[in-house]
């Protein structure tokens, strides 16, 4: 269900190429929801400097749809410690998670047929009363030049799951170069 806020004050996406809006009442997500309802299923590239439970609960509302198909998330290493409480819930809305030194706040939807929308807010994925500023575009140079940009970042950011994954394989080498020997300890009774 689209908002009453959006309704009032965006044009549907094939009407126009730019628009934008300030002030309060437009979230991103509601954003995200609004133009996946007009263009389908889509790929959708999020960056951040934080997210929230809130964010990411809706998110996967809209994965549940069928209106994503694939996600990526890039968020901020100094808002890491939230971030890393949220993973779980990461891991079930993105296909990859990045930690980066990121305060970008973009979201770019790509559909199979090649329509892309470019979102740049000043809003971090995170619920508030704020006027926020959002400008969206269905450039496909914009869209470019801001996945580029996103690239970049990527190449240069630490994957969230990666670092868990690592952690692991640490802690597993460890384990197995302990000794474990069975014969070092009696049942309790005996």
């Amino acid at each position: 269900m689209i908002s009453k806020k959006i309704q009032q004050n965006l044009k549907p996406l094939n009407s126009t190429a730019l628009q934008c809006y300030l002030g309060t009442g437009i979230h991103t997500l509601g954003l995200l929801g609004w133009i996946l309802e007009q263009t389908g299923r889509a790929d959708v590239y999020v960056s951040t400097f934080s997210t929230s439970e809130e964010f990411l609960n809706g998110f996967l509302n809209l994965r549940k749809k069928g209106l994503i198909r694939r996600a990526v998330m890039v968020a901020d290493l100094k808002a890491s410690k939230k971030t890393v409480k949220l993973n779980q819930l990461m891991s079930y809305c993105f296909d990859a998670a990045y930690l980066a030194m990121n305060h970008s706040k973009i979201v770019l939807v790509q559909t199979d047929a090649g329509q892309t929308i470019s979102v740049a807010s000043s809003q971090n994925n995170t619920y508030g009363g704020r006027a926020e500023c959002t400008i969206i575009s269905t450039s496909q140079e914009i869209f470019l030049s801001l996945y580029e940009g996103l690239k970049k970042i990527i190449d240069n950011s630490c994957e969230l799951n990666g670092i868990y994954r690592r952690a692991v394989e640490n802690d597993r080498r460890v384990s197995a170069s302990a000794d474990s020997s069975d014969s070092d300890w009696l049942p309790f009774g005996y």
